[in-house]
C-alpha cells in the first residue's frame, strides 16, 4: 500500500508544505524524492525525523517513482510531468498547464473525487482561490443549483511566493522607517496597499487569474451554465486567501438554510455569529486545512442571492493540502 512520492519543486512555498502534509496526514510513504532546480541541490529537507537531499529535477529523476506532486510552475510541469506519466507515475499538478485539458481531471474532493478514475497519469489541482471559493459554494449548489457568481477577492502575498513574502515584510520596515520603497517582485509597493492585478491581463480586460476562477468553476462543478464574474485583488497580507462571495441560485435559500447546510459540509468551517464579532479572517484561516465561512445573508438587492465572505489558506486546501487528498483518493 505503502508509496513511493516525488515532490518537484520540493524547496518552494507550496513544495515544502506538500511535504508536511504527507508527513501529518501519514501518507504511506515508502521512499520520498524531492526535486527541484539546480540552484536548490545539495539542500536537505527534513521528513518523518530524516534529512532527505535535494536531488536536480531532470526528464530521468522519476524512474520507481509511483505517484508525483508537481508545484514548479506551468513550464516545467509541461516540460517533466509526460516524462514521469511515461515512467509510470501519476502527476498530481498544481500548475495551471493542465487544467483545462480535456482529458485531465480538475479535482476538489470534497466536491468531485470520482473524476479521479478518469485520469491517464497526470490530475490536475486547481487554481488557490477556485478552491478557496467552490468548497463552500458547492454544498450550496447541490440544494438550490448556482445561476451566477460574483467573486472579489483579497489574495494573499504568499500566492506570488518566497519572494513576496520578503518583499512585504521588508517594505513594512521601510515604510514605518520613513525610508524609500522600491518595488521588485511587484510593480507597485504592496506594503499598506493593494492593487486589482493577480496575474496577466487578457484581452476582454479580465486578468488570467480571474478567467481561472469562471472557467475551472464550471469544469469543477460541472456546470457550464453557471455564470461567473472575478475581480482579483493583492492585499498586504502574509498568507490566506479571502474571498466576497455573491451567489445567486435558481430558487431561494435562505441564509438559515445555507448556514445549517454549511455547518455539515466537508472541508468548511462555520464562522458566523456578527453579534460576538465572529467572521472568517485570514489570521485565522492561516494553518488550517479547513476553508471558513461566515457573513451569510440575503443580497436586498437581488432575489435567490446569497452573500458570503470566505477565508482559506492558500497555500494548504488552496495547493498543498489538496494535492495530498487526491494522492489519497488515488490509494
Amino acid at each position: 500500500m505503502s508509496k513511493v512520492v516525488a515532490v518537484v519543486g520540493a524547496t518552494g512555498a507550496v513544495g515544502t508544505e506538500m511535504i508536511r502534509m504527507l508527513e501529518e496526514r501519514d501518507f504511506p510513504v515508502r521512499r520520498i524524492k524531492l526535486l527541484a532546480s539546480e540552484r536548490s541541490v545539495g539542500k536537505r529537507l527534513t521528513f518523518k525525523g530524516e534529512e532527505v537531499p535535494v536531488e536536480q529535477l531532470t526528464k530521468t529523476a522519476f524512474n520507481g517513482i509511483e505517484i508525483a506532486l508537481f508545484s514548479a510552475g506551468a513550464d516545467r510541469s509541461r516540460e517533466f510531468a509526460p516524462p514521469a506519466v511515461a515512467d509510470g507515475a501519476v502527476v498530481i499538478d498544481n500548475s495551471s498547464a493542465f487544467r483545462m485539458d480535456d482529458g485531465v481531471p480538475l479535482v476538489v474532493p470534497e466536491i468531485n473525487p470520482e473524476k479521479i478514475r478518469e485520469h491517464k497519469g497526470i490530475i490536475a489541482n486547481p487554481n488557490c482561490s477556485t478552491i478557496i471559493m467552490v468548497v463552500p459554494i458547492y454544498p450550496l449548489h447541490k440544494a438550490a443549483k448556482i445561476k451566477r457568481i460574483v467573486v472579489s477577492t483579497y489574495q494573499a502575498v504568499s500566492g506570488t511566493g518566497q519572494k513576496a513574502i520578503e518583499e512585504l515584510r521588508e517594505q513594512v520596515l521601510l515604510a514605518l522607517a520613513g525610508k524609500p520603497v522600491s518595488p521588485k517582485v511587484y510593480k507597485y509597493q504592496i506594503a499598506f496597499n493593494l492593487f486589482p492585478h493577480v496575474d496577466t491581463f487578457q484581452p476582454n480586460g479580465y486578468t488570467k487569474e480571474e478567467m481561472k476562477m469562471v472557467n475551472e468553476t464550471r469544469k469543477i462543478i460541472g456546470d457550464y451554465s453557471i455564470m461567473v464574474s472575478a475581480t482579483t485583488v493583492r492585499v498586504p497580507v502574509f498568507r490566506a486567501h479571502s474571498e466576497s462571495v455573491n451567489v445567486q441560485f435558481h430558487r431561494r435559500l435562505t441564509a438559515a438554510e445555507a448556514r445549517q447546510i454549511l455547518s455539515k459540509a466537508p472541508g468548511v468551517k462555520l464562522v458566523d455569529d456578527p453579534a460576538q464579532l465572529r467572521y472568517p479572517m485570514p489570521i485565522e484561516a492561516t494553518g488550517q486545512g479547513d476553508v471558513l465561512v461566515g457573513r451569510i445573508r440575503e443580497d436586498i438587492s437581488q432575489e435567490n442571492t446569497l452573500d458570503m465572505f470566505v477565508s482559506g489558506d492558500q497555500l494548504l486546501k488552496g495547493a498543498a493540502l489538496n494535492a495530498v487528498q487526491i494522492a489519497e483518493k488515488l490509494l
